[in-house]
């Protein structure tokens, strides 16, 4: 198996990250050039490799699986724990790191994520479901990137929100 960069996931993921957290950031009042060509980075490169990749072990794994709720549970089960408090805690400290908010990089990143992945459960296995079962595997990464995009608003408002 030979998993690489693809230009597409590259460009959807550049944009479409970058642009949900600008929105973000101008709902805040904390635009940042850098941040958003930070963000624009990760959803390029790490982003547009690694989401792709889980996308298709997810395939892998549920090949053989018949069509039914055994199979609609797994798939959308495997993408929601993908998308886990330690993935968002991530995506927080690249918004950290991006608007050189370096004081927020801590353990208090794990708490904000945790809570907000917590409050956001019945979003993201909605989205997820969606992803996994009504959307083909070759456009699920830029409709992942969008339902991503709309969530990194949720996650840079909840960066604000949540924090203690």
């Amino acid at each position: 198996m030979k998993i690489r960069l693809h230009r597409h996931n590259m460009r959807s993921g550049a944009i479409i990250y970058a642009a949900g957290d600008t929105i973000a950031t101008l709902i805040l009042g904390d635009f940042s050039p850098a941040r958003t060509l930070g963000m624009m980075l990760v959803g390029a490169t790490v982003y547009a490799f690694e989401i792709p990749l889980c996308f298709h072990y997810i395939d892998a794994f549920t090949a053989r699986m018949e069509r039914g709720p055994r199979y609609a549970f797994s798939r959308t089960m495997l993408a929601f724990l993908y998308f886990n408090p330690l993935w968002v805690a991530r995506h927080l400290f690249f918004i950290a790191l991006f608007s050189g908010n370096f004081a927020n990089i801590n353990s208090g990143l794990l708490s904000v994520a945790l809570t907000s992945w917590l409050v956001n459960i019945p979003i993201s296995l909605v989205g997820n479901a969606v992803i996994q079962l009504k959307i083909p595997a070759r456009r699920r990464f830029a409709a992942s990137a969008v339902f991503s995009g709309m969530m990194a608003i949720y996650f840079a408002l909840s960066g604000v929100w949540f924090r203690h």
